[in-house]
């Protein structure tokens, strides 16, 4: 196995038609608009809540600590970069609060359940609670209760795990963290999946 060393994945153009949407309220009070990072025809789909910072305050480019747990537990499963691609409920990364369920509501649909249609992947992988109560649209599900196992979801094959965030907090989660992932590097496999 090669070493690990994060890095930033290329990221996903936002479709210009997308770049000034207002509808769900993050356009003046969200970073710029991130559709995904990673290859947008590979076989695993990752959901989590919203972007993490790819710039520094200077402007410099930098993984963030949600990016470098992922990449680290992708590497470790054996998964390459090019069988995975991530995205988000929200396209913006908040920076003041805003109307939580509502704008979730409006961005699953108006973006999320679009890029489904347009990529088909094989397997989504829902990171965190709010990624999977987003996602499965049921406030009453957490990750602790799906982990482990498949869901059928708007169609789509998913799964759950904690959000890389938790992990890196409890750093004994980890070890979930790696099963979790392993759970979907097998499915791939003995599915042969392919993109």
């Amino acid at each position: 196995m090669t070493s690990f060393c994060p890095e930033i994945w290329p990221e996903d153009t936002t479709p210009a038609i997308e770049l000034d949407c207002q509808d769900c309220g993050l356009y003046q009070q969200g970073t710029r608009m991130i559709w995904g990072e990673g290859n947008p025809k590979a076989p695993i789909m990752v959901i989590l809540d919203n972007p993490g910072a790819r710039e520094d305050r200077e402007g410099n480019t930098m993984v963030c600590g949600t990016r470098q747990t992922l990449q680290q537990a992708v590497h470790e499963v054996g998964l390459s970069k090019d069988q995975i691609y991530v995205t988000y409920i929200l396209k913006r990364r908040p920076v003041r609060a805003y109307d939580k369920e509502q704008t979730r509501d409006i961005c699953m649909h108006r973006h999320l359940d679009e890029q489904l249609k347009l990529q088909k992947p094989a397997l989504i992988l829902c990171l965190g609670n709010v990624a999977v109560q987003s996602f499965f649209e049921n406030t009453e599900v957490d990750v602790k209760s799906l982990r482990g196992s498949w869901h059928e979801v708007k169609g789509y094959q998913t799964t759950v795990a904690y959000h890389p965030l938790a992990i890196r907090r409890r750093p004994n989660l980890y070890t979930l963290f790696l099963e979790d992932f392993t759970f979907v590097a097998d499915k791939l496999v003995n599915n042969k999946y392919t993109f």
